[in-house]
Parts: structure tokens; sequence; C-alpha cells
């Protein structure tokens, strides 16, 4: 719970309230403990604090039980048990629904989240698609290619056409751009149907979200708390990634360094961070550390919720200062080495066994260890958590569905565009390819078809020719050879004569 008058979020109650320094929030944060222990309970106390002090929450619902934030709590025998034992009443606690905004990739339960293939770049791409060096470099030629002839990547149809465009004219890029060989082509081509099949088609086009939406407040200046829902998402690992990598990418260049802040610009919470480092490509790994390491100075909190700190990489934890760790249970001994590991993590409380302490916590408490003013971590505290003011509850399609509708940014996103892209210029300049073909080769036909009449006529015309030629010859010598043969009858019978007269 925020408290305006003391600048301070109380968090939880042990001996003395532990109280959380706003200006160390963005310090970032680790709730852990096993399944059951009240994880979800701190993450939501934490994200209505950061609300109530004007700060922007984003969440990644993986569950489906932080849709609740939107309705107003409600009081049960546990949650007045914890009034009545911390004093809040006294502090000002009252139930409370807070300004949601519901988003979802497949634009299911709230508004569709897309990004265009050119807003994503060629290199979070190739690193997500885990392309070779060789594959990289072809892939960069096409991103290149269609700036040089400007033609707009919006969605992987696009892309997929790029890269068949490419590989067919090869040879006329290969002195401009370097080699492309069809082989390397193809192997792009079939890492993008992988991405298409997991959803990739749905989350690429238009319009795409502008991340400045994320960051608004309600009309009495809290923080609208912005959750994603990821029951069907992180079900695809590779789309899962995808969106993870361009949020992280955008939300870094978004916002400029800032330095020490009283309060933090902006709060992140991923919920089951397990789910985010197991199996992720390495892009994504290499991405969240990165973030983690340098958008600290940027003013962004981000708080990481598992069952085990040994859940999150060691180049991560190295950065988290704030921690809030239930109950852990040791039934193996991998468990018992986590349990350890857990307590060391802690600045020793003379006044228990942090190691005992965490397998005999009970759900809603936690050992705690924030960083105070000066940046130094407290000894761990046991205390138990503040009850949220939301709904514990989660929300009904129906109430889901009206807070989308009743949100201001219902009608920006929820129709996708297919405008005039590289796939339909490239599929235009081919039909055009084709017909030009068709029609050459018609024409070519026309030729053939034009020479092969004149020669035939000119066969017949030569045949005519010769044939009127030969019967003149045959007329002539017939009229020869009747001449002589009447002159020789005449020779014969005037002998004839002759000689019988003579004789």
């Amino acid at each position: 719970m925020y408290l305006k008058d003391q600048h301070k979020i109380w968090l939880a109650t042990g001996d003395a309230p532990v109280y959380l320094e706003p200006a160390m929030a963005n310090r970032h944060g680790l709730i852990a403990g096993a399944t059951g222990t009240g994880k979800t309970v701190t993450l939501k106390v934490l994200a209505e604090a950061f609300s109530d002090m004007g700060v922007p929450v984003f969440l990644g619902d993986i569950k489906g039980d932080l849709t609740g934030m939107c309705n107003m709590g409600k009081e049960t025998k546990h949650i007045r048990r914890s009034i009545d034992n911390m004093g809040l009443d006294k502090a000002g606690y009252d139930y409370s629904s807070y300004p949601v905004r519901f988003f979802d990739v497949y634009g299911k339960k709230g508004h569709p989240v897309r990004t265009t293939v050119t807003d994503m770049g060629p290199e979070l791409l190739s690193r997500l698609l885990e392309l070779t060096e060789v594959q990289d470099g072809v892939l960069r030629i096409a991103f290149r290619i269609a700036d040089d002839e400007g033609l707009i990547l919006s969605d992987l149809k696009d892309l997929r056409a790029m890269m068949q465009y490419v590989g067919d004219n090869a040879k006329e890029y290969k002195l401009t751009y370097g080699n492309i060989s069809s082989q390397t082509v193809g192997a792009i081509q079939r890492a993008l149907l992988k991405l298409e099949d997991e959803g990739g088609d749905i989350f690429f086009g238009e319009p795409e979200l502008d991340l400045r939406d994320w960051v608004e407040w309600d009309e009495n200046g809290r923080g609208v708390m912005n959750i994603l829902e990821c029951q069907e998402l992180f079900q695809h690992p590779l789309l899962y990634g995808t969106f993870l990598l361009w949020m992280l990418s955008e939300i870094y260049e978004m916002f400029p360094e800032a330095g020490d802040l009283e309060k933090p610009k902006l709060a992140f919470f991923f919920d089951e961070a397990h789910l985010l480092f197991n199996d992720a490509p390495k892009a994504l790994i290499e991405q969240v550390e990165r973030m983690v390491r340098l958008i600290r100075s940027k003013g962004v909190s981000v708080w990481f919720i598992s069952q085990q700190p040994s859940d999150i990489p060691d180049s991560v934890l190295s950065q988290i200062g704030n921690r809030v760790q239930h109950g852990l249970r040791a039934y193996t001994p991998a468990d018992r080495k986590a349990l350890k590991a857990a307590a060391d993590s802690f600045r020793t409380n003379p006044k228990f066994d942090t190691e005992e302490t965490l397998m005999a916590l009970g759900v809603g408490e936690a050992l705690v260890s924030v960083l105070d003013e000066k940046g130094v971590p407290s000894i761990v505290e046991k205390a138990n958590i503040l009850p949220p003011k939301s709904s514990m509850d989660a929300a009904s399609e129906a109430e889901v569905q009206n807070a989308v509708k009743q949100s201001p940014l219902y009608g920006k996103y929820e129709t996708a565009e297919d405008k005039e892209s590289a796939y339909e210029k490239l599929t235009e300049q081919k039909k055009e390819e084709e017909e030009a073909e068709k029609k050459a080769a018609e024409e070519e036909a026309k030729e053939k078809e034009k020479a092969k009449k004149e020669k035939e006529k000119s066969k017949k015309k030569t045949s005519s020719t010769a044939k009127k030629a030969t019967n003149a010859f045959t007329k002539t010598l017939n009229s020869a050879a009747n001449t002589i043969g009447r002159e020789v009858g005449k020779k014969i019978v005037r002998g004839i004569f002759d000689t019988f007269f003579n004789g």
C-alpha cells in the first residue's frame, strides 16, 4: 500500500512495518516461493502500490488470476484478520478497483498486440530465430534491398515474399550485396514458417501497438495497469519470446536516461519467470540481462516472480536489490541446496535461523529484504504481506470484455489492416512479369506461325511455277515431237511413193 504522507510503499508487517523506498524500486525485485505460498498476493500489493503513486504497470498474466484487479476487493475473514492485526484501518486502507487495460496477442481477451517486421528489424529476428552467420547476412541483405527498393515489410508474408524475390534474383544482386544461395534462403524460409505456425502471422502486422499507450494515468492520477493475457501465448515459446524481445527493446529505446528518480516511470512484473528463462531463445535471455542491467538508469522497475531464486540466471539475480521470499519446501537434496542458496542471499537476522524459518513460513508470510534510502540491503525480516485492495477472484470473461470496450484504446487496434506492402507489390510485379512473358510467348508463337505460313505459301508458289514450267516444256516438247513426227512421216510416204512410181 502506498503511503502518500510518507512517500513509501508499505509492503508487509513483522515486528515492525516493512517499507519499500520508491526511489529504490528501480533496483528491481524478486518474489519467490513454492506454489500456494502467496506470491500472487505480493505481486498484486506491489502493483497496486505502484499504480497508487502514479506509476504505470505492465503485468504478464500467465495463470489468468490477475484479471480481478479491475474489480473492487471484498472482505473475507482472512483479510479482516490481516486488517485488524496490522492496523490497516488507521492507515486508510480501503477496497478499490484499479484502472486496468487488457491486451492479448491473439486479440481474444484484450486489445490486439502487433508490430511490423520492419520495426522488429533483422538483428532481433536473426537472434530470435537463431540463424547462422551466413543466414543472418542474407536476412540483412533482404531488409536492405527492401529498403533500397521502397518495399515495406509489414507482416510475415511480406518478409517471405521478399526472401523469395531475393532468391529468384540472386544473380542480379550478387555484385551489389553479396552472395545469396538458394539453400540459405530456404533455411530462412523454414525458420519463418515455424514462427508463422506459432502465431507470428497474427503478431506481425498493422496497426502496430504504440507502447506509449502503456504509460498513461486515470483521472485520479493512478498509473494504468496493462495486463497481457499469456495463458495461450506462453504455450508457444517462440512467439512468446518474439513478443518479449520486441517489447523489451522498444521499452529500452523509448525511455531516455533519467538517473536517480524519486519513483520509477514504469514497473514490469514477469509472473512465472521460470517460463521466461526455461528453453528461451538465447537472444531473449541476453536481452533480459541487458535490460535489467541498463534500464535502471531509465527509471524502469522490473520484478520477477518464480518458485525458486535459482530459476533466475545469476547475471539477472546480481542486479536485484529487493527480495520477498515466501516459503520453500525441501523434499530432495536439490531442494535442500536451493533452500540454502535462498537463505544465504539475505543479510542474517540474529533473531532467527533464516534457513529453518524459510521451511516453516505459512501462507502470506515471507522473508523480506529491501534496499534502504542509501541503497543498502536491509536485514531480513519475517513478515506478513499486506492484503490487496482489489478482488482476489479472476474477472469473468464478460467483465474483461466490458473493460476492453470501455477502454479509450478500443477501436485503435481491434481491426487488422493489410495495406499495400512488399507482398502486394512483389505479387503484382510477378504477375506483370508473367503476363509480359506470356505476351512475348504469344507474339513469338504468332511470328512463328506467320513465318510458317509464309514458308508454306512460298513453297506452294514455287511448286506452282515449277508445274507451269514443266507443263510448258512438255507442251513444247510434244509439239516439237509432233512436228518432227509429221515431217518424218511425210518423208517416209514420199519415199514409198517415189519407189513405187519410179521403180
